[in-house]
């Protein structure tokens, strides 16, 4: 089985060569299976599995290690990917078909996180036009992974869950799938602003570090305050990324301490990320809404 993955920290920072922190979520996950009987999302998979095989064959990608005659007949025998990860909804699910193709149907498969973080990345390419190559990476070795930089990446311990605390982290779902390449395209072309690149790298990448610090220092008090200061620089200047349905309700959040968002992967849609010093209090505000708890303090 391949598990989903939450980026707590680092969207969009890790393509410009930021910190991250990344883990592996079990609830959501997926495997191969052949398919048995006629139903449409198996089709459609194998489908979708062959249009990715193409794609790998074309690119002529690691071909030297790549079983892809065996992958191809796989596919014709009806191979599908048996996945409850949701699509379009920032927790990987491309990038846990491309660990469990990667695992399957390569040889001499790496184990040092940086080279396999560049294999991923060319092989997710193909989802989302441009890929950092973490999500495979926490799919595949279901271990959280701090990243430093592209040739910084390390597994790390996180914090354990206090299941009587009232602070908790958890996924709001928006009811939107996420276009992610169209969200990565749009902040590339932010990038081509020198003075966005800049504020980038002074403000976005120090509030993410900040969080990313107290969190695995076991600091809560410090890192809601961090992720507070984070979700406004979000507001500000990645407010297109934010659901439109969801603007409001961010800024509230902020507003009156209850709570405070982030983007949970591209944004757009999918899930959000928040972060909660009184979960039932947050619970009653959001009451119209579907949450999980993914981490409690």
């Amino acid at each position: 089985m391949y598990p989903s993955k939450i980026l707590l920290f680092g969207e969009y920072g890790i393509i410009e060569n930021y910190c991250g922190l990344s883990i592996p979520h079990s609830y959501y996950q997926g495997r191969f299976k052949f398919i048995l009987k006629f139903e449409k999302k198996f089709i459609q998979s194998n489908y979708e599995i062959k249009k990715y095989c193409d794609f790998l064959f074309e690119k002529k990608m690691f071909l030297s290690n790549f079983d892809i005659s065996t992958l191809y007949n796989d596919i014709k025998n009806g191979l599908f990917f048996d996945s409850n990860i949701p699509q379009g909804y920032g927790l990987g699910s491309s990038g846990a078909l491309v660990a469990a193709i990667y695992d399957r149907y390569f040889s001499n498969k790496k184990n040092d996180p940086r080279i396999l973080k560049n294999i991923f990345s060319k092989m997710e390419s193909f989802f989302h036009g441009k890929s950092s190559g973490v999500d495979p990476l926490i799919c595949y070795f279901n271990k959280p992974f701090l990243i430093f930089s592209k040739k910084k990446i390390f597994t790390v311990k996180i914090p354990q869950k206090n299941v009587y605390g009232k602070g908790a982290i958890f996924l709001l779902n928006s009811g939107i799938p996420s276009n992610t390449s169209y969200m990565i395209q749009l902040f590339l072309n932010k990038l081509k602003n020198k003075e966005f690149k800049k504020i980038l790298k002074e403000e976005f990448s120090k509030y993410n570090e900040q969080c990313i610090q107290s969190f695995l220092k076991n600091d809560f008090y410090v890192l809601l305050k961090n992720v507070k200061q984070l979700s406004i620089w979000i507001f500000d200047h990645f407010k297109p990324m934010i659901p439109i349905n969801f603007i409001n309700l961010w800024k509230e959040g902020i507003q009156q301490n209850v709570h405070y968002f982030k983007l949970c992967g591209s944004g757009g849609g999918g899930f959000l990320l928040g972060f909660s010093p009184n979960y039932e209090k947050s619970k009653r505000k959001l009451i119209k809404y579907s949450m999980e708890v993914i981490f409690q303090f």
